[in-house]
């Protein structure tokens, strides 16, 4: 845990503390998350230019998502049915990596949350993880530049994510990529109460099942000169 603090700041490293503490006490039935909200830039040039070739990148459908992803089938199934779509990385048959992505509005599998990116200029990423012994290759890179060339040929200037604020890895790759802060939420799960607050409208939300939740809408610039 002391590494994590050091990593992410003592405010972050507060909540996540907190977030230890209500988890062990409850026995996993109160959780607390706390997310940022990004915005990155659809890439008009690829990462990788030219390397990686050795890695291949397709669309997944729902009846070839590998075992090696170790998704629950109810939220994939949940997540095809929201029209996400899914991209595997591969060499030599062995998957590397994922990026999932809609331009649709999310309904969010670890919090009770719909994610509305602005319509016609950006979409929702998500799940993007390359496994832990490849990511010192390209298959982060190969990923990109796939979503990236999907999302531009559909006009789509943005592609917004929810990154947890526990994450720092992945908070500094995004920001290396140029990615933009929105804003932020943090949810406090209590079985089946949840309390949000954030800095986005509605700012302050309770749920007491599973029918009520915020509806959190994402607007990066209109334009992306200002990446």
């Amino acid at each position: 845990m002391h590494q994590t603090v050091r990593q992410i700041g003592w405010y972050n490293g507060a909540w996540y503390a907190l977030s230890v503490l209500f988890f062990r006490l409850s026995g996993g039935r109160w959780q607390v998350f706390k997310y940022r909200f990004m915005a990155q830039a659809v890439a008009r040039e690829p990462l990788c230019r030219g390397r990686g070739r050795a890695i291949e990148v397709r669309e997944l459908g729902a009846g070839e998502t590998p075992a090696a992803m170790a998704r629950p089938a109810a939220v994939l199934a949940q997540r095809y049915a929201q029209g996400a779509r899914c991209l595997g990385a591969f060499r030599a048959g062995e998957l590397l990596g994922f990026l999932w992505f809609t331009l649709a509005p999310y309904q969010e599998d670890e919090v009770r949350a719909r994610f509305m990116p602005a319509p016609a200029r950006a979409g929702w990423d998500f799940d993007v993880q390359v496994l832990r012994e490849h990511q010192l290759g390209f298959a982060f890179a190969r990923l990109w530049d796939t979503a990236n060339g999907l999302l531009a040929a559909r006009g789509v200037r943005w592609s917004c994510s929810r990154i947890s604020a526990f994450n720092a890895a992945s908070l500094a790759a995004h920001r290396r990529l140029g990615a933009l802060e929105l804003g932020g939420a943090v949810f406090i799960c209590c079985g089946s109460w949840q309390w949000m607050a954030a800095t986005i409208s509605p700012y302050v939300h309770l749920s007491r099942g599973p029918a009520s939740f915020p509806h959190l809408r994402l607007e990066p610039p209109c334009s992306t000169s200002t990446t």
